[in-house]
C-alpha cells in the first residue's frame, strides 16, 4: 500500500465546520427540550417521554434506508452532498418551529415536528459521517478527521450552552434564548454548507456488481464481529449518557437547588471540559490504543457519577467538579468512538467485498437514537413513577430523580467497558485488513 498524503488543513477545517452547526442544536434538543415541554408547557413528563421516544423509534427505522441510498446514490453532484443539503433545509425548519411552538402547544406538534427535526439530522449526520471514513484510511489520519469534526461538534455544543447563559443574564427566558439559538444556527449553517459543498472532495465510489437486497446486508452483520462489538458497546455508553442528559435540568432544579441563571453555567463547564480534554486523550490513544482510552474515559466518568448521590443541596462548587470530570470523559467519548468505527467500516469491505460505509453508519446512528430515545422514553416516566413530581416535590422522590440521574448510568458504563476493553481490530490488524483489501481491490475482486 502506498502512503496517503494527509488531508490538507483547510479542506479538514470545511469538512469539520458542519459538525459545529450540527451540535449546537443538542442542547436545546437533548437538555431543555424535555424540561421545556415537559414542565414548562405542562404536557407532563411521562407523556412528553413517550413522545419523544416515539419521534426517535420512527426516525431509527429511517436510517438503513437513507444509508444504504447514501452508498447507492450515483449523481453528478455526489453520493453524500445532495442529502446533506436535502437534510439541512428540514432541520431548519423543524428547529425553529420545535422552539417556538404555538400556546397551547399539544402532543401532535412535538411529535410531528421532533419527527421532521430527526428525519432532517439524519439525511445530513449519516452521509456527513460515511464521507469522513472515506476521506482517508490511515488508523491515525482517521483518528484526526474524526478528532476535528467531534471537536468542532464540542465546539458547538460549547456555543449552545454559552449563548443561553449570557441571554438568560440580560433577562431573557430559557425559551426566548433558544429561539435565538436556533436562528443563529440556521444563518450561521447556510455559509458552513455552502464551504463544506464546494471545498471538500468526495471520494469516486467503487463501482458495485450488482444493488445488494436490503435483507442481504442486514443478515450478513455478524460476520463484522468488531462492528457488533463495537456498535453494542456504543449503544450502551449511550443510553448511559442519555439517562443524565434527559435529567440534567430536573436534577440542578430540584435535587442541587441551582437556579435558571446558574444552569447555564453548569452546562458550559460540562462541554468546555470536553473540548480542553480532547488533545489528552488523543495522546493517551497513542501509547494505549483507541478503544483502551476510550474505557479509561468511562472509568473515569464512572467515578464522578458515583459521588453524585453524595453531594448535598446546594453544594454548587461540588457538583461543578462532577461536570468537569464528566465532560472530560465525553471528549474521548465523541472523539474515539467514531475514528473506530471508520476502521471496522474497511474490516467490512474486506469481508463484504463492497464499501456499506453508508449503511454502516447508518446502523450506529440509530443505535445512538435508539438508544438516546429509550433514555427519555424511560428516565421520564420511570422518575415520575417512583415519586418525582416536580409539582410537589418530595425527599423521596429527590432521591429517585438523584439515582436514577447518576447512579442508573454506572451500571451500563460498566457493561460497555466490558464489551470495548478487548477489543481486536486494533492498529496493527487494521493495517493487515487494508493491506489485504487493497490487494483485492487491485486483482479486480472487489
Amino acid at each position: 500500500m502506498t502512503a496517503e498524503a494527509p488531508v490538507d488543513r483547510w479542506t479538514l477545517v470545511a469538512y469539520a465546520l458542519p459538525g459545529f452547526i450540527l451540535a449546537v442544536p443538542t442542547i436545546p434538543v437533548y437538555v431543555y427540550l424535555p424540561a421545556l415541554y415537559g414542565d414548562s408547557f405542562g404536557l407532563g413528563l411521562a407523556l412528553t417521554g413517550t413522545v419523544l421516544l416515539a419521534a426517535r423509534l420512527f426516525d431509527v427505522v429511517t436510517d438503513p434506508l437513507i444509508g444504504r441510498i447514501s452508498d447507492a446514490l450515483n449523481w453528478r453532484a455526489g453520493r453524500r452532498k445532495p442529502l446533506i443539503l436535502l437534510g439541512g433545509c428540514l432541520a431548519a425548519l423543524a428547529l425553529i418551529r420545535i422552539v417556538s411552538p404555538p400556546q397551547p402547544v399539544d402532543w401532535p406538534y412535538l411529535l410531528i415536528w421532533s419527527g421532521v427535526l430527526y428525519l432532517g439530522w439524519t439525511l445530513v449526520a449519516i452521509p456527513y459521517a460515511a464521507w469522513g471514513a472515506e476521506l482517508r484510511s490511515g488508523y491515525r489520519e482517521r483518528l484526526r478527521i474524526t478528532s476535528a469534526r467531534e471537536g468542532a461538534g464540542l465546539l458547538g455544543i460549547l456555543f449552545a450552552s454559552a449563548l443561553p447563559a449570557v441571554l438568560i443574564t440580560t433577562g431573557r427566558t430559557e425559551q426566548s434564548a433558544l429561539i435565538v439559538l436556533a436562528w443563529v444556527t440556521v444563518l450561521v449553517g447556510i455559509p458552513v454548507m455552502a464551504l463544506l459543498t464546494f471545498r471538500v472532495p468526495e471520494p469516486q465510489a467503487s463501482p458495485k456488481r450488482s444493488p445488494t437486497p436490503l435483507r442481504a446486508y442486514l443478515t450478513s452483520l455478524p460476520e463484522n464481529g468488531p462492528f457488533c462489538r463495537l456498535i453494542a458497546a456504543w449503544a450502551i455508553n449511550g443510553f448511559a449518557n442519555g439517562l443524565p442528559a434527559a435529567l440534567f435540568l430536573l436534577y440542578l432544579e430540584y435535587a442541587l437547588g441551582a437556579g435558571e441563571g446558574l444552569r447555564p453555567r453548569f452546562i458550559l463547564a460540562y462541554f468546555l471540559a470536553a473540548v480542553l480534554a480532547i488533545p489528552a486523550w488523543l495522546a493517551l490513544s497513542r501509547r494505549l490504543g483507541k478503544h483502551r482510552t476510550w474505557c479509561v474515559a468511562m472509568m473515569l466518568a464512572i467515578v464522578a457519577f458515583a459521588t453524585v448521590p453524595l453531594i448535598p443541596h446546594g453544594a454548587f462548587g461540588a457538583f461543578f467538579a462532577v461536570c468537569v470530570l464528566t465532560g472530560a470523559a465525553l471528549g474521548a467519548d465523541l472523539a474515539l468512538p467514531p475514528s473506530i468505527q471508520a476502521d471496522v467500516v474497511d474490516y467490512d469491505a474486506w469481508k463484504q467485498g463492497e464499501a456499506r460505509a453508508g449503511f454502516l453508519f447508518a446502523l450506529w446512528s440509530m443505535a445512538t437514537k435508539f438508544a438516546q430515545a429509550l433514555a427519555v422514553g424511560i428516565g421520564l416516566p420511570l422518575v415520575a413513577a417512583l415519586g418525582f413530581d416536580p409539582a410537589q416535590v418530595t425527599a423521596p422522590g429527590q432521591f429517585a430523580l438523584t439515582v436514577i440521574y447518576a447512579w442508573l448510568p454506572i451500571v451500563f458504563k460498566i457493561i460497555a467497558v466490558a464489551l470495548v476493553w478487548n477489543f481486536t481490530l486494533d492498529e496493527r490488524r487494521l493495517l493487515t485488513v487494508q493491506k489485504r483489501l487493497a490487494r483485492r481491490r487491485v486483482h479486480g475482486e472487489a
